[in-house]
């Protein structure tokens, strides 16, 4: 199976996932489809994980083109949406293993605060982590990554597309 085909299953299988459903106070509703919250401008959970190696740089990556909000953009975090069983730790823990192929790190919990804009309603908890070890991709959602300092990467927002939830991430854990 090639890749467009294996990206394609995976944005389907993602569209289907049942997640926190909650409202403007962040309180827990239900679960729905990750595509029917997107479709209704309904509000989720999701988290953002600021991955460092330990001489202080990001790690950016790109997303694939299959994604539903976002494709081929740059992010300056993993992360995703917070099932409807998950925790934002959990969910944390889960997506940056996912992704980027990280797990067994501490994760600090930074803060949390509401994204809103069309088609990603989100209530969003910061963690960071540091790694110093491979990245092992996931080939359905990362196309590449890399590690460069948090100045460069934020040079580089005025000259490519990030990921405008990440960044506002990104911009809260640094003041």
């Amino acid at each position: 199976m090639d890749n467009a085909s294996k990206e394609a299953r995976h944005r389907a299988a993602s569209d289907a996932e049942q997640i926190a459903w909650v409202d403007a106070d962040d309180h827990l509703l239900g679960a729905l489809a990750r595509a029917e919250l997107r479709e209704r401008g309904l509000i989720g959970r999701g988290t953002f994980i600021l991955l460092f190696n330990s001489a202080g740089e990001l790690c950016v990556h790109r997303r694939t083109l299959s994604k539903a909000i976002y494709p081929g953009y740059w992010d300056v975090a993993a992360g995703g949406m917070v099932q409807a069983d998950e925790s934002y730790a959990e969910s944390a823990a889960r997506e940056l293993e996912e992704e980027l192929g990280v797990s067994g790190v501490p994760l600090t919990e930074h803060e949390h605060f509401f994204f809103d804009q069309p088609d990603n309603r989100l209530w969003c908890a910061v963690f960071s982590a540091v790694w110093d070890g491979p990245l092992r991709l996931q080939p359905e959602e990362v196309l590449e990554a890399r590690f460069i300092p948090v100045d460069q990467a934020l040079r580089e927002t005025l000259e490519k597309p990030y990921c405008p939830d990440s960044l506002a991430a990104l911009k809260r854990y640094l003041q």
